[in-house]
């Protein structure tokens, strides 16, 4: 029972795992996102560059009507007339065709950030597995996508009658209006049906994005075991660390005890804390050479007893100096002046037994 629990997929993805989906090109997408941004592209470009469109293709068709007797028919003369053509078209829809672009690109940045990934590219079995093709065919996005074109289709097909059916009777006259002005009404139109289009589109590209991105991330989410598993390759096995906490302990107790010998001074607690210093003429102030309480601060009591180091009672610095200070590093300022009282008291003592001793 616990097994399945652990392999059901119910914890929200961490940030790697939705790094990672990213790096693969596995990102949540819709189409309709990036059918709006260029349909609404394309309806600015013909309500913004419609007119300098026209105005870029006029002159050179004009010209080209024009002296159309004077156009050769042989391979150089064709080659001539379309590199002619081709440049005007270009400088007439290169800044339409940039919007464009740009509008298609936006499409993709707005719903993701930029990836870059051949994985879609490798062919993949699973991509022709009967059952594979089946779950595509009948699954929850295929009813999805059939839902939404639908929709979308009935909702075309009622914006379309809703833009044109007032306009009935001067469609059916415009078969006797000049080609100028039929061109005219027909750019209305068109950008009248487009704008609705866009407004209807709105709130189909909203729904599908967030169905999508639902359904991107509930396959992204993660298994207890996956979770497990993750956690212990980006931090580490718990148990390898607890014992490289444990040796690199061991090594620094070791550390502390070889110091101890060359300390000036033990502050005590006198059981709990204990605290070993150094100090030498000449240095600024004195250096903490080990520490540790209960075990360690018995330890070190031993070893400074092995070695005639001077003890101390002190329960508040030992204390202070045990909180404040690491190991190998001076002391605090504000406990120079009682630490400088013991290293006095201690060094007096030392030279009144050597006195004895000569």
């Amino acid at each position: 029972m616990s097994d399945d629990s652990d392999n059901e997929k119910t914890h929200d993805p961490t940030q790697k795992r939705l790094d990672d989906a990213h790096e693969r090109g596995d990102v949540a997408k819709s189409q309709e996102v990036n059918t709006w941004f260029l349909i609404g592209g394309a309806t600015l470009v013909l309500s913004s560059f419609g007119s300098s469109i026209g105005s870029g293709l006029e002159a050179p068709m004009r010209n080209l009507i024009a002296n159309s007797w004077m156009i050769r028919v042989d391979g150089a003369g064709l080659i001539t007339l379309a590199k002619t053509l081709g440049a005007a078209v270009f400088s007439a829809m290169a800044m339409p065709m940039l919007f464009l672009v740009i509008a298609a690109v936006g499409g993709n940045l707005i719903q993701h950030r930029f990836v870059w990934s051949a994985e879609g590219l490798t062919p993949k079995f699973s991509k022709i597995s009967p059952a594979a093709g089946f779950a595509r065919i009948f699954g929850k996005q295929a009813l999805a996508n059939f839902l939404k074109g639908l929709f979308k289709l009935i909702a075309l097909a009622a914006v379309m009658c809703a833009v044109l059916w007032p306009e009935r009777f001067r469609l059916d006259a415009m078969v006797h209006f000049d080609p100028t002005v039929i061109l005219g009404v027909t750019v209305a139109l068109t950008l009248k049906v487009m704008g609705a289009v866009v407004a209807m589109l709105t709130a189909v590209a909203i729904a599908d994005f967030i169905f999508q991105y639902r359904t991107w991330y509930e396959k992204q989410k993660m298994s207890l075991q996956e979770v497990k598993d993750e956690h212990k390759q980006s931090e580490g096995d718990p148990h390898i660390k607890g014992k490289i906490r444990q040796l690199r302990n061991q090594m620094m107790k070791k550390r502390m005890m070889a110091a101890v010998p060359k300390a000036s001074v033990i502050i005590t607690n006198p059981t709990h804390y204990a605290v070993a210093l150094s100090y030498e003429r000449g240095m600024t102030a004195p250096i903490c050479v080990a520490k540790g309480v209960d075990a360690i601060a018995l330890k070190i009591r031993e070893v400074a007893g092995v070695h005639d180091i001077p003890i101390v009672e002190n329960v508040p610095l030992a204390r202070a100096l045990y909180a404040t200070t690491k190991i190998d590093e001076a002391i605090p300022t504000e406990h120079y002046h009682a630490v400088a009282e013991i290293i006095g008291y201690v060094m007096g003592l030392k030279r009144g037994l050597n006195g004895r001793r000569t």
